[in-house]
This record gives structure tokens, C-alpha cells and sequence, in this order.
């Protein structure tokens, strides 16, 4: 079990602890479900809040061979901390941006011609080569080109001085769904375009589509890398229980117990008085609140760990510090450690419980951990 006892006893004892163990299983249930094809991982948004570069120096550790981020900043923070291992720019990227990408030896993505003009003019200049993926809109509809219009795109692109075109991709919208019909579509947009860049004899190595979903549910979809991203931090993003996925969480999110306070029945806590004893009641205080992450729609509803039993969140989640009804915890005392993501005994929240509760999904819990919780790695 992962414990508070791994923070420094000088720091505040709010901690996501991260189990490069778990972190290493993912991997290779990835390498497992792909066949054995390259791995790209994903590590924006700071690892999905495992942060960005422990993580990437641990995936690539295990045989990672190219890691994907969101943001030429998220690229650049990878490079100042000496990882030279390629790294794919997922997101919109401007002209403005071009020659930060050219000096960091990033790979972006193209789908206009003023993105790939600037990007070719700046290599140019630095006399370097930049490496260019071509990102193909098949029906997210976000950024990309769509499949019509992207032949002659590429033709056009391979033409300019300083650009290698090395790959190209596509992201599904709905791969996480057991019906697949949307994804078949999206699917056949991609291979006709790969059909006809092929007979034209334009090269691209390197070719994917597979997120996590892809990776867990959809075979076809493999190609020559995979981008998992959520499966990699111990979640699944797929519709429904699933047995036949192993995956483990990686974060924890743990504090302890900062105060205790027995309080006669109809006493108040927190903002609002949303909550009101009713009965002689010892209310805990442990010093995490939204601003760490811990969600405001807990209020009244959330529930954390203490000495291995499940206790509720009594009032509203305040800015810092939280309250928990303990009443029920026998021998519950100060500097207690609790659970708010990750196991205690037979208990286990998950950060997918936490979605539930308040309406939203996996990905958006892990990633609002904020930044002033401390990473600890295990």
C-alpha cells in the first residue's frame, strides 16, 4: 500500500504518490494488446497529472519510442529536462511557433499550408530538417485536414525544403464505444487516403490512429504505433465493465489528519451549513480542498479512507481543507493517514468514482490535481 510516510515530514502531508510498479504493468499490457508494435506515449497535460518527466524517462526506460504532448511549451519542458527521445506536438500549432519547434527538435503536426510553410522556412534558416506528422480530420472534427483534400496537401508539403514528412494520423471520436460504426467509418476515410498515397508512392513510416480505446477494443485500428494515453496511468476509457482489461491505477492522492473536533449534535461545518450534526459527532479536518484538485462537487457527497473504512465528506470542500464525519472510525486520532484516491485495507476510491459522483470523467479528475500537490514516486 502506498503511504503519506513517503512524504518529507517538513512538507505539507498532501501527496499523489505514483507507482512507477503500476506505471510499468500498463506498459507492458500496452506492448501486450498491440502486438508488439511502437509504443508513442502520451504524456501531455503532465502525464494526465503523474507529471511529465519522471513518467516519459520511465516509459522510455521500459522501451517507449516517442512520446506525445499537446503544446510546444509541454515539448520544451521535455527537452530542458535532457530527454531526447522524439516528441510528437498533438495540438494546434501556430506559424508563430515555428522556429521554437525547429530549435527544440520537435515533431509537429501539419494540416495547413501556412503551418507547414513557416515550419519548412524556419528549418531552413537554422539549416536543420524539421519531422512532420500530417493529422487527418476522419470525423472528430477538430484540427486536420479531411481525407478529400489532404492527397494533394501531402503531395504539395513533400516538395518543401527542410520538412521530413514522416507519419501520419487520425484520432476517433467514439472508439470507446462497444457499437464500432462510426469508428469503421472513420477507419475506411483513413485507409482510402493511405490507399492512394500509396500508389502514389509517397512514403510514410509511421501511421496511427490507436488511443487507449483503439489499443483495448479495436484491432484494426493498430498500425504502425499506438498513442496510449489514460490506459498508461491504470484506467480504461471503455464503455461498460470490461474483465478482460488489467490495468492498475497509478496515482494515489493521500493526506492526514490535521485536527479533530467533537462536536454536540446541530453544530454546522463548513460554508453554507450544508451540513448539520445529528448526532455527537467528531468531524475530522485534513488540509486538501478544490485548489489542490479535490473536486467542490464532493460537497456532501464524496468519501475518503481512514484506518480502512469509507467516511463521508461532511460540508462543502473548501479552498484548502476538507472536514470528514469520523465518528464511526475507532481509535481515529490526529496525523491519521486518509485516502482520497487509492487503497486503504479492502477499500479502494478510484478516480473513476470520483467522476461519477460528480459528473464528469477519469481523464479531468487526474489531470485538475493541481500543481502545488506534491509528486512523490515510488
Amino acid at each position: 500500500m502506498l503511504s503519506a510516510g513517503s512524504v518529507p515530514r517538513s512538507d505539507r502531508p498532501t501527496a499523489a504518490l505514483i507507482d512507477l510498479d503500476a506505471l510499468s504493468h500498463n506498459f507492458r499490457e500496452v506492448v501486450r494488446r498491440s502486438g508488439g508494435r511502437k509504443v508513442l506515449a502520451v504524456v501531455k497535460a503532465q502525464a494526465y497529472g503523474h507529471g511529465a518527466i519522471r513518467v516519459s524517462q520511465h516509459l522510455l526506460g521500459l522501451g517507449a519510442d516517442m512520446l506525445g504532448v499537446a503544446l510546444v511549451e509541454e515539448g520544451r519542458e521535455l527537452r530542458k529536462a535532457g530527454i531526447g527521445a522524439p516528441v510528437l506536438v498533438m495540438g494546434a500549432v501556430y506559424p508563430e511557433q515555428a522556429e521554437a519547434i525547429v530549435r527544440w527538435d520537435l515533431t509537429p503536426l501539419v494540416y495547413s499550408r501556412a503551418g507547414a510553410v513557416a515550419l519548412a522556412d524556419a528549418a531552413m534558416k537554422m539549416g536543420k530538417d524539421v519531422t512532420v506528422h500530417v493529422k487527418v480530420d476522419t470525423g472528430m472534427g477538430r484540427i486536420g485536414l479531411p481525407p478529400e483534400d489532404a492527397g494533394s496537401f501531402i503531395e504539395e508539403i513533400v516538395k518543401l525544403e527542410g520538412l521530413r514528412l514522416q507519419g501520419i494520423m487520425t484520432h476517433f471520436a467514439d472508439a470507446d464505444l462497444r457499437d464500432k460504426q462510426f469508428a469503421e467509418r472513420q477507419m475506411q476515410r483513413f485507409e482510402g487516403l493511405m490507399h492512394v498515397l500509396d500508389e502514389k508512392g509517397i512514403p510514410l513510416p509511421v501511421r496511427h490512429a490507436a488511443n487507449s480505446a483503439a489499443v483495448l477494443d479495436y484491432e484494426r485500428a493498430l498500425f504502425t504505433i499506438v498513442r496510449p494515453g489514460l490506459m498508461l496511468y491504470g484506467y480504461s476509457p471503455l464503455e461498460g465493465e470490461r474483465q478482460d482489461v488489467d490495468l492498475r491505477p497509478v496515482l494515489s492522492l493521500v493526506t492526514r489528519i490535521a485536527f479533530l473536533k467533537r462536536t454536540p449534535a446541530g453544530i454546522p461545518i463548513s460554508y453554507g451549513r450544508t451540513f448539520v450534526t445529528k448526532r455527537e459527532s467528531l468531524i475530522a479536518t485534513i488540509p486538501v480542498g478544490y485548489a489542490d484538485g479535490y473536486r467542490r462537487g464532493l460537497s456532501n457527497c464524496g468519501e475518503a479512507i481512514v484506518r480502512g473504512l469509507r467516511v463521508p465528506v461532511a460540508g462543502r470542500v473548501c479552498m484548502d481543507m476538507t472536514m470528514l464525519d469520523v465518528t464511526d472510525v475507532p481509535g481515529v486520532c490526529e496525523g491519521d493517514e486518509v485516502a482520497l484516491i487509492g487503497a486503504q485495507g479492502s477499500e479502494r476510491i478510484t478516480a473513476d468514482d470520483i467522476a461519477a459522483k460528480t459528473g464528469t470523467i477519469s481523464y479531468e479528475v487526474l489531470c485538475g490535481i493541481s500543481s502545488r500537490v506534491l509528486r512523490v514516486y515510488i
